[in-house]
């Protein structure tokens, strides 16, 4: 049976025990998995750039990382569908025994990426995502994209379904 090696598997065994020992490595990698669910997203097989510098430390393999990744999204004002450029940065120790369940460790001299660049990547995708600054969203009446800021009278117009609670505010003729 023929097993596939995992490029965010990376191989220290020159690293450790060695403190004071630095390598740096720069890797061409594809999301291996889509990461997010919301509005903003990174398919899977999206190209990554990850700048990895490794240092020898007496209790681990410290891991310092740059990942460069084209996140995919859809406006929340205009709902119009933007690519960006995600940049990402991370930096964590893989010690060589740990008694956390959530630290993460050196395991047959290598470390296992995948779930930190998934946690980077994931946590820097925004919440409501905007295809720029300045978009001024879609026209409430005619659902087309406005290429200019409302005006004035938007706040005047009353939705034609609550015309007639806005009876209940003309005065009473028979009241002094």
């Amino acid at each position: 049976m023929a097993t596939s090696k995992n490029p965010l598997v990376v191989g220290v065994k020159d690293l450790v025990h060695q403190a004071g020992e630095m390598r740096e490595l720069s890797l061409e990698l594809v999301a291996p998995e889509k990461y997010g669910e919301a509005m903003a997203t990174v398919p899977q097989g999206t190209p990554m750039t990850l700048e990895l510098r490794l240092e020898g430390l007496h209790e681990g393999i410290l891991a310092t990382a740059d990942v460069v990744v084209e996140a995919h999204a859809e406006c929340v004002r205009c709902l119009d569908p933007f690519s960006f450029e995600l940049r990402v940065d991370f930096q964590e120790l893989f010690a060589y025994s740990s008694s956390d369940s959530d630290s993460y460790t050196v395991v047959d001299d290598s470390l296992n990426l995948e779930d930190i660049i998934r946690d980077a990547v994931v946590l820097e995708l925004p919440f409501q995502p905007v295809c720029k600054e300045d978009c001024y969203g879609l026209d409430p009446a005619s659902g087309e994209k406005r290429t200019e800021p409302p005006g004035e009278n938007v706040a005047d117009e009353i939705d034609p379904r609550w015309q007639e609670l806005s009876k209940l505010l003309e005065s009473d003729p028979e009241k002094p």
